[in-house]
Order: structure tokens, then sequence, then C-alpha cells
């Protein structure tokens, strides 16, 4: 399948207001954002980075969404809203991941080397969650809104707060203190 047709089949999964395919590619600003990465992160392995950034910050002006172009994203990753969306350089994201608006996959500056979060297939991060440092969000898992999270999340866990912390896996709730 073909990365339109994946992007176009993932936003229609994900999105219950979508009406049309046409109506997605043209107006979808997640779509854009991602098919425009393919570019930078084209231009940045070919170790053209001064363009490539030049590329993503132009893309991040007209759709709202910052992708660093070091970022590794794959096919059927679908964006929702988008707006104020950042992935960092060392940022890896697997098939049919869903992110909200506000969504930071960022570094907490204290890291060298891989500084970003990798989130597993099928994770769905919600509005304005912060996911900071070189951790894993794990296969399926779930972050709440506006969550903070520091360490690694289980594969089908969900995780909420400020910090994190882990309250259902596999749709059991988990005891805390």
């Amino acid at each position: 399948m073909g990365w339109w047709k994946q992007a176009i089949e993932a936003t229609k999964r994900n999105d219950p207001a979508v009406k049309s395919s046409v109506e997605v590619v043209l107006t979808y600003p997640g779509i854009h954002a991602l098919f425009f990465h393919k570019l930078s992160h084209f231009l940045y392995k070919q170790n053209l980075f001064l363009l490539a950034r030049i590329h993503s910050q132009f893309w991040r002006f007209l759709t709202g969404i910052e992708i660093h172009p070091g970022a590794k994203i794959a096919p059927g990753v679908f964006i929702d809203h988008g707006c104020g969306v950042v992935i960092g350089e060392t940022a890896e994201v697997e098939e049919n991941v869903v992110l909200f608006h506000g969504v930071t996959l960022g570094g907490t500056g204290k890291d060298t080397g891989k500084r970003h979060p990798t989130v597993r297939k099928g994770a769905f991060i919600s509005a304005n969650a912060q996911i900071l440092g070189p951790i894993e969000i794990g296969v399926g898992a779930k972050i709440g809104a506006g969550a903070v999270v520091l360490n690694n999340v289980p594969d089908h866990a969900t995780a909420v707060g400020v910090p994190a912390k882990i309250a259902r896996i596999n749709g059991r709730k988990v005891p805390h203190d």
C-alpha cells in the first residue's frame, strides 16, 4: 500500500468526522506535515542539514506541526488537529500511532545521543501530553491528556498525571500507594 493510501486510511480509521479522501488530502494538516517530513528526512539523510531544517520550518509555519528532519516516522501515523505538535530529532514513531494536538516528543536537555522518545506500534497519545527523554512508550499504550511522561510505559498500559503514573495494564487497574 502506498504512503498516501496508508495516511488516508489512518485518518479515516481514527477520525469519525472524515467525509471523503479528498477532504483528508486537502484539509488535514497532519497529513501535510507527515508528507513533507518525508522530503525533509530525505535531505537530512543526505547530510543537507541546513536545507532540511529550512524545509521543515517552512512546513511548521504552514501546518503548526514541528517535526525535526531527523525524526523517524513510520507510515500509518495519524496526527489529529496537530497544532503545537513537536517531534524531536531522535524520536521514533512506529506504525498506527495516534498523536493529538499539543503533544511533545521531546528531550529533557540532560541526554546526548538518543535524546527523544520511541513510540511503539498502535500507541495513543492524548492532547497536550509531554513525552520527554529517551524513553519508550509500549505497543498499544495510551497516554492521558496533559500527562508528563518521564519513564518507560509498558505495552498495553495507560499512563496519566504529572508526573505520569501507570493507571492500567491490559485494562486492569494498577494499585498505587
